[in-house]
């Protein structure tokens, strides 16, 4: 079931993007009316309020809402989503060794370190 209701919403999302867009470009702008204010038609105020809301502005409201309640469910989706392991390695539990990790064994010469008058400072000029 988990895996088909992420294209489900996926496609909701959509439908209901397009339909938001949609009502927003066939209403009547608020712009419209100040216009008519200045000598055509008759217009209720210049910057007053339009009076209550109409069905459209409503189901614009309603729509971005749910369009913004499915962002917030498909990004919660997608975040909490079960990855499929990519090989076989992947999916294979690495285990800690039993055994503990011997010391490395030291094989190679000490370095012999520089007497006090081997000094090279003298030789950097000031």
């Amino acid at each position: 079931m988990d895996g088909m209701l992420f294209p489900l919403v996926l496609s909701l999302h959509i439908l209901i993007g397009i339909s938001v867009i949609g009502l927003v470009l066939i209403q009547h702008g608020k712009g419209a009316d100040m216009g008519a204010a200045f000598g055509g038609g008759a217009s209720g105020s210049l910057f007053g309020a339009s009076g209550s809301a109409n069905f459209m502005s409503r189901t614009t409201g309603v729509l971005a809402a749910l369009f913004f309640l499915t962002s917030l469910s498909l990004s919660y989706m997608a975040t909490n989503r079960v990855k499929a392991p990519i090989s076989v390695m992947d999916a294979v539990k690495t285990e800690a060794p039993s055994v503990a990790p011997r010391a490395p064994v030291k094989t190679e010469a000490p370095v012999p370190t520089p007497l006090p008058g081997d000094s090279k400072a003298k030789d950097i000029p000031k």
